[in-house]
């Protein structure tokens, strides 16, 4: 086959970069669910809670895996450190046998993405990692949405409404709703490392509007730097509806594409689902 004609070119090195650029795209997806499945097992939790880097052997049973699964456990930690998700350390163990000898074992141990999956944490975005059907599924209907003729969002074109709307007709919208405000306000808290360097952009304000800005994470941590803004957070009537706020905070319901409330500043954090 002459490869020249497809632009590739004939360098045997350049073919296989080329297979293996593809396959790390292809096979991509596999990370996202490992990272899910990682959250849901709670594995950073356990570490964290065990106090130390855990062996195999001790995360299979603190985890509750069936005895059948602890080779799937060794290939599943392999890929996750090889992520940079959980890091792989030793430890000595002494042998049960008399003369008391030493051997090393393998542990995992936790690092810094890991630790912000530990639920309970002053930090936690293991929320965001979680997914829904929903989210993910829509990305298999992105041929047909490109050639649609419509003013639909890849989410309502895959799923037949908009984000918004689906969960005011799920029946288990409160718990979809719970876990998409989990994750906003998870995202939130990663704000405060942004506020320590952009400080000046706040300063001299009297009043913020926080447009889409959840049961109000983010004005909650500037108020903390700049206690003398009034501030005001615009989201939709069911995220905010139940919401208290005092006389620094005010919550309102409503459509930012129809009306933002006054204010010397807009803050506006971009979430798109296309």
């Amino acid at each position: 086959m002459d490869h020249s004609s497809n632009g590739i070119g004939n360098d045997e090195s350049e073919l296989y970069h080329a297979q293996l650029h593809l396959y790390k795209h292809i096979y991509s997806f596999i990370s996202s669910m490992a990272l899910k499945s990682a959250v849901e097992l709670g594995i950073a939790d356990v570490i964290h809670n065990h106090g130390k880097p855990m062996t195999l052997t001790e995360l299979a049973s603190s985890l509750k895996l069936h005895p059948s699964k602890i080779n799937v456990l060794y290939r599943f930690m392999r890929l996750l450190t090889h992520n940079g998700l959980f890091a792989k350390t030793t430890a000595i163990k002494k042998k049960t046998g008399g003369d008391q000898e030493e051997e090393e074992e393998t542990t995992y141990a936790l690092t810094p993405p890991s630790k912000l999956l530990v639920r309970g944490a002053s930090t936690c975005l293991a929320s965001l990692a979680g997914g829904h059907p929903s989210c993910m599924n829509m990305w298999h209907s992105s041929k047909k949405w490109l050639t649609e003729d419509k003013e639909f969002s890849l989410f309502e074109s895959a799923n037949g409404d908009n984000f918004w709307n689906m969960l005011n007709k799920d029946p288990e919208s409160h718990k979809l709703m719970s876990l998409f405000q989990e994750a906003m306000d998870a995202d939130s808290q990663m704000f405060k490392l942004a506020l320590k360097d952009c400080k000046h952009v706040f300063e001299g304000l009297e009043s913020l509007v926080d447009v889409g800005g959840g049961t109000g994470v983010v004005a909650k941590l500037i108020h903390e730097v700049f206690p003398d803004i009034k501030y005001t957070v615009l989201d939709q009537p069911q995220v905010v509806g139940n919401l208290t706020g005092n006389k620094y905070l005010n919550f309102v319901g409503g459509d930012m594409f129809k009306s933002i409330p006054q204010a010397d500043a807009v803050l506006l954090k971009v979430y798109d689902l296309i």
